[in-house]
């Protein structure tokens, strides 16, 4: 694997010397969406949330003439830090890409990267958990550990080996702001060569800087859609020197597509860290499409979400949205 990374990586350093640009283009996406949230117990004070799109990302692209196609993507976000208003807080996820058939795909994240563990974490019932870490001002829940990357990481995968394997592999450079002592690194494969099943298994580095914060984390993910039904399941393995650190998250979901239009989704997760209580988390989801419109409603629940018992940690979730393509 070394010799490979050295040997793609050398073959790229070459291939960007002396070459010119042909003409790209530059284009504008954003989302017109309204939405509807709200968290329901009765010792909560949270407000009920009303929410629009307030994102555009800006997408360029252009081949050089060896054949090689760069791209640039940058993220104009008014929430990101909490929307303060200045110029540092609208710049959001942004990154450069080169890749071609030969060499592979390599990405460099300034913001909002990918490790190779990260790349697939999103947990086969969509993330419940974070409907419910830090939602209110009474109880905030546990979240799931993060899986590395983030800012100034690079992401890279290799040309196909073989019909439906893809390997990827990240590298995130020691951050000089903490105690972290060295770079973190993750590899990555994915298998989409049974029809209809997609199975990927990703572990990454833990570099906290001390014995207690060091470790890794591995992740699984599968998936196998059956004509109208998808069922999937993942699995969170974030394991540290210091056991009450240790996180494990499983979960599942099955899918199922009503008609070209409808679809109606049902996923578990539980979540557990150390010696606390499980949390445990479940969300039913529902969409419905049609001429360019997209309506969805979901509702969730959460047990334990701070890993006790207490009865503010039961809490319950529901939201409504529409969003517009044009």
């Amino acid at each position: 694997m070394n010799n490979f990374k050295k040997i793609g990586m050398t073959a790229l350093a070459a291939s960007l010397v002396s070459t010119s640009v042909f003409a790209g283009e530059l284009s504008v996406a954003g989302s017109a969406s309204i939405n509807f949230e709200n968290h329901s117990k009765a010792a909560l004070t949270e407000v009920k949330t009303y929410s629009m799109g307030n994102a555009i990302t800006f997408s360029g692209s252009g081949e050089l003439d060896n054949g090689i196609t760069v791209s640039l993507s940058y993220q104009l976000d008014e929430g990101t830090n909490a929307g303060a208003g200045t110029a540092a807080s609208l710049f959001d996820d942004h990154s450069v890409t080169v890749s071609s058939d030969a060499m592979g795909t390599l990405v460099f994240a300034g913001h909002g990267g990918s490790s190779a563990a990260s790349s697939i974490d999103t947990t086969a019932a969509g993330d419940v958990w974070d409907l419910f870490d830090g939602a209110n001002g009474n109880v905030t829940g546990m979240g799931v550990n993060a899986s590395s990357a983030g800012n100034n990481n690079f992401f890279y995968t290799t040309p196909s080996v073989m019909d439906g394997l893809s390997i990827f592999a990240s590298y995130s450079p020691q951050i000089a702001s903490t105690a972290q002592s060295a770079g973190s690194i993750g590899y990555g494969l994915t298998y989409t060569g049974v029809e209809g099943l997609t199975a990927s298994f990703a572990t990454n580095d833990i570099n906290g800087g001390t014995t207690a914060t060091n470790g890794d984390v591995d992740v699984i993910s599968l998936a196998y859609a059956f004509g109208s039904i998808t069922a999937k399941y993942s699995n969170n393995d974030h394991d540290v020197g210091a056991a009450a650190q240790d996180q494990k998250t499983d979960a599942y979901s099955l899918s199922y597509t009503v008609s070209d239009n409808l679809s109606i989704t049902y996923g578990v997760e539980t979540v557990a860290e150390g010696t606390l209580i499980d949390a445990e988390y479940s969300k039913i989801s529902t969409s419905y499409t049609s001429g360019g419109m997209t309506i969805s409603a979901s509702m969730a629940e959460g047990d334990n979400i701070a890993g006790t018992t207490a009865a503010k940690e039961d809490q319950e979730y529901w939201s409504l949205g529409a969003s517009f393509a044009f």
